[in-house]
């Protein structure tokens, strides 16, 4: 059995109006991402990554605030909010909605490839910083 406590992280991961605090367990990665009002993907974390969009699978729960999510394949656009459990593929943009901080826990391994994969599933992590 192995037990963590998100009050001691395994790594926090820092980017422009975010944080994600990681927590890496045998066969479960769990993160607690907070993004703040005015956050968008393309536009702080877009040149981190070194992509366009982001290239990265999201399994996760909306704890608080809102959300939404821009498809590349079709444009398609969906909204999350408190108590959403989301499944969101690799291609995609997305932005805090109004002016509470969004706060989310990702599971499995995309919570640890956050803002860290690009071509094949490996987008750079510069300018990300670790604490």
């Amino acid at each position: 059995m192995e037990v963590k406590n998100l009050d001691k992280p395994d790594e926090r991961l820092e980017f422009p109006s975010g944080h994600t605090d990681v927590l890496s367990l045998r066969g479960l990665t769990f993160a607690v991402a907070t993004y703040e009002p005015g956050w968008r993907w393309s536009e702080h974390v877009a040149q981190i990554a070194g992509t366009r969009t982001c290239q990265i699978h999201h399994n996760g729960f909306v704890l608080s605030g809102r959300a939404r999510v821009r498809m590349d394949a079709d444009g398609s656009e969906h909204d999350l909010g408190p108590g959403d459990v989301f499944v969101i593929p690799p291609g995609h943009d997305a932005w805090v909605v109004g002016d509470e901080p969004l706060v989310m826990y990702g599971f499995t391994g995309s919570a640890a490839q956050y803002a860290g994969a690009a071509a094949g599933g490996k987008q750079s992590r510069r300018g990300i910083r670790r604490k």
